[in-house]
């Protein structure tokens, strides 16, 4: 999250799929890219827009990001209960909203998150943005 807060998340997108085809053995021969742009890469790459509806591979990996992102949103929500991570995924549904004005923020969420970003400054008029443990 913090890395997300401090660079955003196109840049912090772009970094962790260039640490992922590094960590790639063997190298990747080339790298296909859902979207618009290709991150600095050791091996040829192509952005594909709306790759995910065009290359099945895109859409295989898409899958399995969805998945393995909606296993961490139910661990997450036996860790901070409340949010409904279960169930919406960290989506900024009607439920998880409520849950933030509510309960506050947690460690998990994004300070660069608009919803996050104006309830820290409503809580900290002094700016000082330092998280703060929730009670459970």
């Amino acid at each position: 999250m913090e890395e997300i807060d401090r660079i955003n998340i196109l840049q912090a997108s772009l970094l962790a799929m260039q640490r992922a085809v590094l960590a790639l053995n063997p190298m990747a021969e080339l790298a296909l890219i859902d979207g618009n742009r290709c991150p600095e890469l050791p091996c040829p790459a192509q952005a594909v827009v709306k790759g995910d509806s065009l290359v099945a591979a895109i859409s295989a990996a898409s899958i399995i990001a969805k998945v393995a992102r909606d296993r961490e949103m139910v661990a997450l929500d036996r860790e901070y209960p409340g949010y409904g991570l279960a169930r919406h995924k960290g989506y900024p549904s009607r439920q998880h909203l409520e849950a933030l004005q509510t309960l506050g923020v947690s460690p998990i969420h994004r300070r660069s998150y608009a919803p996050v970003r104006r309830l820290l400054e409503l809580n900290d008029p002094k700016g000082d943005r330092e998280w703060k443990n929730i009670s459970r």
